[in-house]
């Protein structure tokens, strides 16, 4: 005799639903001279914006040169690309990437973190290792390919 199994509550909940991401990864110089207390303040900054804004991101600062990745709802993020260019801490802003697909968040826990020059390989090639996304893994890996032939090369000490 087969034994009716009635479902309460226990069932697997639908898929979560992956989040409309718009993405912007930028370079620019720095107009003048940085010190860590800058840098902090700059940080400081991002972590009261950001997270009320739905932005998370990673910001990389070498050699005078600024890397910044940026994601959130698309309407946020251009807002903060406007004050950016308007920052004059920043001497040119190059967009290196621009895209805005459904997919999920490649830094979900930092609303902006600091990373210095020396570590961006290893931050990306951690994120890469992680990333179940395979457009997020495209991503990082043409990242890291720019990191090693592109703009971003005077951004790491090799």
């Amino acid at each position: 005799m087969h034994e009716l199994h009635r479902w309460t509550g226990d069932e697997p909940a639908d898929p979560p639903t992956l989040p409309l991401l718009y993405n912007i990864v930028y370079c620019s110089r720095a107009s003048g001279a940085l010190d860590q207390a800058a840098l902090q303040r700059i940080v400081a900054t991002a972590h009261r914006y950001n997270p009320a804004h739905g932005i998370t991101g990673m910001l990389v600062f070498g050699s005078g040169v600024f890397f910044q990745w940026l994601e959130g709802p698309r309407e946020h993020v251009t807002a903060l690309m406007d004050r950016l260019r308007a920052d004059p801490r920043h001497d040119a802003i190059v967009e290196l990437s621009e895209v805005e697909e459904v997919r999920e968040r490649l830094f979900p826990q930092w609303d902006m973190e600091l990373v210095t020059s020396d570590h961006i390989r290893e931050v990306l090639e951690d994120a890469l290792g992680s990333a179940s996304d395979e457009r997020n893994a495209r991503a990082l890996r043409g990242l890291l390919d720019r990191l090693d032939a592109g703009p971003l090369s005077r951004l790491h000490g090799d």
